[in-house]
């Protein structure tokens, strides 16, 4: 089922998420719905907050870099609970988008390397190491459990100009192929 994702401007995207236990209510269910939204939406990650939910779980799939990348070609990932261990290697821009802020992209500096704990969908803890695009796609999408947005790494003065831009995409004056819930989007009567 493909869900509504929350815009830019809802506290859910600036809230640190919560960890979740093997428990979790429909928790496989949970992950397909996110995995269908993200392809409908032409994502390469999604996160819980971005579907209303202040949960640490997010999944990814790169493979659309294949073309770009080695070892990309088969990259679909669960990530629950999930910690950044590290963050090394030369920061690089990268310009970057976001399904919660659509139509807006920007360059953002990242590490190219990262190691990272975490649970799979079995909830089997792994310890993995990841470097370019994988790692990028991995930041963003952990930067969302932690209540950041791309938004919120780029330069103070762009972000300034980008505010119009920000704003009516909380009201809901943007046009996406997806299905969005606008914070401040005024009910028809």
């Amino acid at each position: 089922m493909k869900l509504p994702i929350v815009a830019y401007g809802d506290p859910v995207l600036k809230k640190v998420a919560d960890n979740i236990d093997q428990d979790y209510k429909e928790l496989k269910s949970l992950i397909d719905n996110m995995f269908e939204t993200m392809y409908a939406a032409s994502g390469v990650g999604l996160a819980a907050p971005q579907v209303g939910l202040p949960i640490r779980l997010f999944v990814v799939d790169a493979s659309p870099f294949a073309e770009d990348e080695e070892g990309l070609k088969d990259f679909k990932k669960v990530f629950i609970n999930p910690v950044i261990d590290e963050e090394t290697g030369e920061k690089w821009d990268f310009n970057e988008g976001c399904l919660s802020i659509p139509d807006i992209r920007e360059n953002v500096s990242r590490h190219r390397d990262l190691k990272i704990s975490y649970y799979d969908e079995s909830f089997e803890l792994k310890k993995e190491a990841f470097t370019g695009l994988a790692a990028r796609v991995i930041q963003h999408e952990y930067d969302h459990i932690q209540g950041k947005l791309f938004t919120d790494r780029i330069n103070p003065l762009r972000k300034t100009m980008l505010r119009g831009k920000l704003d009516a995409i909380s009201k809901g004056a943007v046009k996406v192929d997806y299905k969005m819930k606008f914070p401040l989007q005024r009910k028809k009567r």
